[in-house]
């Protein structure tokens, strides 16, 4: 697979159909974008492509780690990939979340999701 430099985007999301409106968004604003379903799944993305820039993942993951802990491990691993954090279920207290790191409520529209690409730094293709 070859890939965009500076215009990847990892969606780890358990929910199949969740994943995909994610994925379609993150597609349509210029990303290309990895799915995983598992945290395990996530890290090992990140770590066969470094040319990922952004990482999309929900609070409750299935693996040994949550969506939470696993945007920490990203913050220290990849200290320059951007990071949402998306949940219906909890809303993580803001010192909970890695650094630079924002959170999604769940449901969230296209649009709220565009925007918070957009508080990250990066640019979207429709811009």
């Amino acid at each position: 697979m070859t890939l965009k430099p500076g215009a990847v985007a990892l969606v780890a999301e358990d929910e199949p159909l969740v994943r995909m409106e994610a994925a379609d968004v993150l597609g349509d604003a210029g990303f290309d974008v990895l799915e995983a379903s598992t945290t395990p799944a996530a890290l090992a993305y990140l770590e066969m492509h470094p040319e990922i820039t952004l990482l999309f993942t929900d609070v409750v993951m299935p693996g040994p780690i949550d969506g939470l802990a696993l945007a920490h491990e990203v913050r220290r691993r990849w200290p320059g990939v951007k990071i949402i954090i998306a949940s219906g279920r909890i809303t993580p207290d803001p010192a909970q979340l890695p650094d630079g790191a924002r959170f999604l409520e769940k449901p969230y529209s296209a649009n709220g999701l565009a925007r918070v690409v957009r508080e990250l730094g990066l640019r979207l293709a429709t811009e």
